[in-house]
């Protein structure tokens, strides 16, 4: 199963303060750990929500909304995509993992949808577009 991993935003995450030498060597560790186990599908670390925007979207009408946003709990700071036999390994992984953070830190795991989860909503004409998709986005370098 893939899962997406969350790390939630803090105020200092959001007010821009980059992490210290030790945190980033420990996350380097950590990282090689996931890689070695044959875990990690991808991950990177986010600017503030300063930087980004929103669109929020009612009917077909599209309004853009500039950053930053108020609400840090519920920002990502960063995020990894695991490859993972079940939610109980992702649980095991997120726990070995350095706080991200100083001090009082979240990360959220989530499961990723699969084809088979979409049951006969997704006919074999959209099935077949989505793999030629992953096959075109895997060959990028």
């Amino acid at each position: 199963m893939r899962v997406m991993v969350m790390v939630k935003a803090t105020r200092d995450s959001e007010a821009g303060v980059m992490p210290d030498a030790k945190l980033l060597a420990d996350m380097g560790r950590f990282n090689e750990e996931l890689v070695k186990a044959g875990v990690i599908l991808a991950g990177e670390g986010l600017k503030p929500s300063s930087s980004g925007a929103r669109v929020r979207f009612d009917g077909s009408s599209r309004t853009v909304i500039d950053g930053p946003f108020a609400e840090t709990k519920e920002l990502v700071a960063g995020f990894w995509l695991w490859q993972v036999r079940s939610m109980d390994e992702a649980i095991e992984w997120v726990r070995r993992c350095p706080n991200p953070h100083p001090g009082e830190c979240e990360i959220e795991i989530r499961p990723v949808f699969e084809a088979e989860d979409f049951g006969d909503a997704l006919t074999p004409e959209t099935r077949a577009q989505n793999e030629g998709l992953r096959n075109q986005v895997a060959a990028k370098p």
